[in-house]
């Protein structure tokens, strides 16, 4: 059985994050969820979902094309989505944060990929 692309577990933590945002806090999480195209480039760190919104998700996108920017996504579009060969999103199930957001968007700058290691 394949595991969910983001667990209950994991979408509470996104919501908390969303609604300390909402609220106004001004907030550098650590990413909570990894998802990623296993054929293609895209990688995404995800920190919150919108609590008015919830298939509304932040963090840093990688669609690899070296240019990895912060942003909104979609949930049902990352779940649409699908490779070269056709596999679809993944998320990645050995993936910890170790850093805050801000961390690691200031290295996928530099480098023009999101790197987790």
């Amino acid at each position: 059985m394949a595991a969910a692309l983001i667990t209950n577990e994991l979408y509470a933590r996104l919501l908390a994050n969303g609604a300390r945002s909402a609220a106004g806090e001004d907030i550098d999480p650590r990413p909570v969820v990894k998802l990623f195209t296993p054929d293609a480039g895209a990688t995404w760190l995800l920190t919150e979902a919108d609590p008015e919104d919830p298939d509304r998700l932040f963090g840093l996108c990688d669609l690899g094309l070296g240019e990895p920017e912060l942003g909104y996504v979609s949930l049902a579009e990352i779940r649409s989505l699908r490779g070269r060969l056709r596999l679809p999103v993944e998320r990645d199930l050995f993936f910890t944060a170790e850093h805050s957001l801000s961390w690691y968007t200031q290295r996928a700058r530099q480098s023009g990929r999101i790197v987790t290691d």
